[in-house]
């Protein structure tokens, strides 16, 4: 497995930063900032208090480059620990608590396809974690089980629609450094 190279990454960001005095959509809330990397014992931890395996590449990203913020849209979201936010409560933290319920991460996916369903968004998100929010009430989720395990999708509770937007983290993050 090819792995991350940290300092490319967290190089790019302060490129990024430099660039961009926070006029970039969710800079103002990521500000260009990578929390330190999670350890192999804080993920296990993690996996097996919710009864699922992350994703390869999103597990490597969190041990080898960071446990959020920087990235796409309002900033990755932490694997094992809230955001703090200054006095602030957006639908974001809501999501976040939510994916930490007792079972909701190791629950199936439950589409085989993309589209529009009927279904209320809290149905349609089990077996997801929530990896940023776009604004407007839509989020990025990161798929964890069943056969499309590892791709990331888009979920607009407006529209009705749950799409996929990337194969992988591993391609949506560096397209993100690529193209903030």
């Amino acid at each position: 497995m090819e792995s991350w190279d940290e300092d490319a990454v967290r190089a790019r960001i302060r490129e990024m930063a430099a660039r961009d005095p926070r006029e970039c959509f969710g800079a103002h809330t990521h500000r260009y900032e990578l929390a330190p990397r999670l350890s192999e014992a804080e993920i296990r931890a993690f996996e097996e208090s919710h009864g699922i395996d992350l994703p390869m590449w999103y597990r490597s990203f969190a041990a080898e480059v960071g446990n959020g913020p920087a990235g796409p849209c309002q900033g990755l979201m932490p694997l094992t620990v809230p955001r703090p936010e200054a006095g602030e409560e957006w639908a974001v933290d809501g999501e976040w608590q939510k994916d930490r319920l007792p079972g909701r991460l190791a629950e199936p996916f439950p589409l085989a396809e993309p589209g529009r369903i009927g279904a209320p968004a809290d149905a349609l998100t089990r077996g997801t974690l929530m990896l940023t929010e776009q604004g407007c009430g839509m989020f990025i989720r990161l798929v964890l089980n069943g056969p499309r395990a590892g791709e990331v999708w888009q979920i607009d509770p407006d529209w009705g629609g749950f799409i996929p937007v990337s194969p992988g983290f591993r391609t949506w993050y560096p397209d993100w450094l690529e193209n903030p």
